[in-house]
């Protein structure tokens, strides 16, 4: 389906959350569009990239030699499994035998002055035995690293007027190790897949309009200590500033897309040219491989014109009662400081579809210490375990619509925006406060919203 292309000028319009790329679509290929700005060769460059997003990887050797390397230790076969729709993941179901579109990252702390500024230049120490992440699947004739599940517990949260709310608390269960024992201190990262929209625009922001909302000593003391995450870029061979991944670990969509190639569908790149096989997994380091590099640079720059132009949704409900009194409350509760509403993208001569847009992400892309409840204690590079990045709200309202749930946070423990809320701590827990005072009609407001973006 062609839509019809959306324009937008230097005046504000909210509605159109990511510019003239902005889509119309509101039902569950919401969030699959290409930029509505994209001319007729775009969109086909656009297609080309999402067949390789979309089409499963295979074993090699194989007829379908452009596919062909997957693994030998995985976590899926193509990259939509996780991102559904180019949506949002979901925490492994209770009782599920893999985990699907949520992944676990591992690694070891440091112990010196030298593991730490190793740690932080070329970010989190391996887990001897597993590497970086914990590959629950494997082709036939290879052991998976493990079985990784969720088991959840109950928190209760007091609010204002109405029953307090239950809250899931989730606890890892990794067992059936298939290779040696873990390292005793190893650290452990939940992650659910994020979704792809607006990933370009959020690219195409320049870097000193992030950096100018950087208060990491919270100087002017209003409790909000934003802090960029400095992050090492494969290809230049020096820090960057982080932007994507649930602690900004990656500098840019190139980089993010070729970590993910290699560590959650085990192919090699020109920048990671090696399976994440550790010396015990020997099968691993002498299995058949799909060529050299496995996914060619052409098709890495056809997955990131693909990544970088996935359109966002239009707002919903902008002149609902309850979504403007509710965008006042989101203003008084403070979540702006963190969650700021608008940029505009800076000149980009190479895309310009992305180039000079006014956008409504929600997001500073930068560092925020959410508390001790949501903590995963896991460094990366600069990035404390308390510490997340900011994620865009834009597109929230449409998960259910796209992805059959509304989970949210970086391991899905929330069912609903409420729930996310309630889980903000650290720098947020006086918005947190604000929210569970509110009268429940207003926190209603709140989260209709929310939901509009």
């Amino acid at each position: 389906m062609v839509l019809c292309a959306i324009s937008v000028t230097a005046i504000a319009q909210p509605q159109l959350a990511g510019g003239a790329t902005t889509t119309v679509q509101q039902d569950h290929n919401a969030f699959s569009q290409p930029a509505s700005n994209l001319d007729f060769s775009g969109r086909l460059e656009f297609s080309t990239g999402n067949s390789f997003f979309r089409n499963p990887w295979v074993a090699a050797p194989a007829t379908t030699i452009a596919r062909d390397g997957l693994g030998p230790l995985f976590n899926t076969n193509s990259c939509q499994s996780c991102h559904i729709k180019d949506g949002r993941g979901r925490a492994a179901a209770v009782g599920s035998s893999n985990a699907v579109s949520m992944l676990v990252r591992v690694s070891v702390p440091a112990t010196n002055a030298e593991q730490e500024q190793q740690q932080l230049k070329l970010g989190p120490l391996p887990e001897p035995n597993y590497g970086g992440q914990i590959q629950d699947q494997s082709l036939s004739g290879h052991h998976s690293e493990a079985r990784v599940r969720i088991e959840y517990g109950t928190k209760s949260v007091d609010l204002n007027g109405s029953a307090p709310a239950k809250l899931r608390v989730p606890k890892l269960v990794v067992d059936q190790l298939g290779y040696q024992d873990m390292h005793p201190e190893t650290l452990f990262s939940v992650r659910v897949a994020p979704p792809m929209i607006g990933l370009g625009l959020l690219e195409s922001i320049a870097e000193e309009d992030i950096l100018k909302n950087t208060d990491p000593l919270d100087n002017n003391k209003d409790g909000i200590s934003g802090q960029a995450n400095w992050v090492w870029d494969a290809k230049t061979q020096q820090h960057s500033l982080g932007r994507f991944g649930w602690k900004a670990g990656q500098p840019n969509l190139n980089q993010q897309n070729a970590a993910a190639f290699s560590g959650d569908l085990g192919l090699t790149t020109s920048m990671f040219g090696s399976d994440d096989c550790r010396t015990s997994q020997t099968n691993c380091i002498s299995a058949v491989n799909g060529g050299t590099p496995e996914v060619s640079d052409k098709i890495l720059a056809m997955v990131e014109f693909y990544t970088q132009h996935l359109a966002v949704p239009m707002r919903r409900d902008v002149d609902s009662q309850s979504v403007m009194q509710g965008e006042k409350l989101f203003t008084q509760a403070n979540c702006v400081a963190c969650h700021q509403p608008s940029f505009v993208t800076q000149k980009r001569e190479d895309r310009p579809a992305l180039s000079e847009q006014v956008i409504y992400p929600y997001t500073d892309l930068l560092l925020h210490d959410m508390g001790d409840d949501l903590s995963d204690n896991r460094p990366e590079f600069a990035a404390s375990g308390n510490q997340w990045r900011t994620p865009p709200l834009w597109g929230i309202g449409l998960t259910q619509s796209v992805n059959g749930h509304s989970e949210l946070l970086h391991d899905g423990r929330a069912r609903n925006v409420e729930e996310a809320i309630l889980w903000h701590g650290g720098e947020a827990a006086p918005s947190q406060q604000f929210f569970r005072e509110l009268e429940p009609k207003q926190r209603q407001q709140l989260v209709d919203f929310v939901n509009s973006l």
